[in-house]
């Protein structure tokens, strides 16, 4: 098969579509041909060398893919070849087939094609196991999602709609601020211009947001939790903004807050099983209903997986880029 391949860490041109073996479908998993993968920054973070795949992972970048079972490995029910299916990984994604644990496997939703499924895995799963398995984001409270046009933040915009709650985001542009408005932020706030602690205070009548899912990390770390409100949650699961921050215990013990930070990658098959269990029973009803859907703002063929990186590094895209093989 074709793989993208990383012979040496660097930029978008690291990325080499090359000839590798097949993989092999082991004891609980299942082998699929890989129809679509989506870009996702760790991914750029893998490129760059500094986010190598966890133990025994498939070493091609892509965390997440669709397609189509090919080969049903020993030890799995529930799956039939030929199956559409997207699927969360640890590795492997930008490639014609992959390996994927049964239990990390969802069916495509109604009313979406294999391809657009592929936008749907690592972000499903990342805002369902922060904002509401670890957050616990209760109807008629205020969720504060920094990068609100990304493909996090798109998701995280509809899921919180979905369940009763109130949104605030940030963005850098008017029309990634009027695109979140258009799946249902309620408060919209361009961090280029505006202060967000002061934009939710406002909007929340002083009270702040209760839940606040970061991306930033560092640079945000002081700032957002003067914006969390009492019993405030935040929830940190990027570092694009620096990796040391300074934190006044006072204000967090005064708010009674609690701050958690994840990664998804590195879990053990065990809790990506529960994730993917979790996100089957509560969210793809929303999504076979149509109340929930993904963003895709544009497709490269899987080949030219280099220019799609360039596109997510510049920030110029709204929701998911994908990577297709057909």
């Amino acid at each position: 098969m074709y793989a993208i391949t990383i012979p040496e860490p660097g930029g978008p041109e690291a990325l080499v579509w090359s000839e590798v073996p097949d993989p092999v479908a082991g004891e609980g998993e299942v082998l699929v041909e890989v129809v679509a993968s989506a870009v996702n920054r760790a991914d750029i973070l893998q490129r760059q060398g500094f986010y190598n795949p966890p133990p025994g992972a498939s070493p091609y970048p892509g965390l997440e893919c669709s397609g189509r079972i090919a080969e049903i490995g020993p030890g799995v029910s529930g799956w039939a070849v030929g199956d559409e299916v997207c699927a969360l990984l640890a590795g492997g994604g930008y490639a014609e087939k992959v390996a994927v644990p049964a239990g990390q496997l969802l069916p495509v939703p109604k009313g979406l094609d294999v391809k657009q499924a592929a936008a749907l895995p690592e972000v499903v799963c990342t805002v369902w196991s922060n904002v509401f398995m670890i957050a616990h984001l209760r109807p008629g409270e205020t969720l504060l999602v920094h990068g609100g046009s990304s493909g996090i933040g798109t998701m995280a915009i509809q899921l919180a709609k979905a369940v009763g709650a109130k949104v605030a985001v940030t963005a850098g542009t008017p029309q990634k601020l009027e695109r979140c408005a258009e799946l249902g932020a309620d408060i919209l706030v361009n961090y280029r211009e505006q202060d967000f602690v002061e934009e939710v205070r406002k909007a929340t009548d002083g009270a702040g947001a209760d839940v606040i899912l970061d991306n930033m990390g560092a640079k945000y770390l002081d700032r957002n939790v003067n914006a969390l409100a009492v019993n405030g949650r935040l929830a940190i699961i990027g570092m694009q903004g620096g990796v040391k921050g300074e934190l006044n215990i006072a204000t967090l013990l005064n708010k009674r807050a609690a701050i958690s930070a994840t990664s998804l990658r590195a879990r053990p098959p065990a809790e990506k099983t529960a994730i993917v269990a979790a996100v089957r029973e509560h969210v793809w009803p929303l999504l076979d209903a149509g109340h929930v859907r993904p963003v895709v703002d544009r497709e490269f063929p899987m080949r030219e997986a280099a220019a799609a990186h360039r596109v997510v590094e510049e920030s110029g895209h709204i929701g998911k880029v994908l990577l297709v093989t057909e």
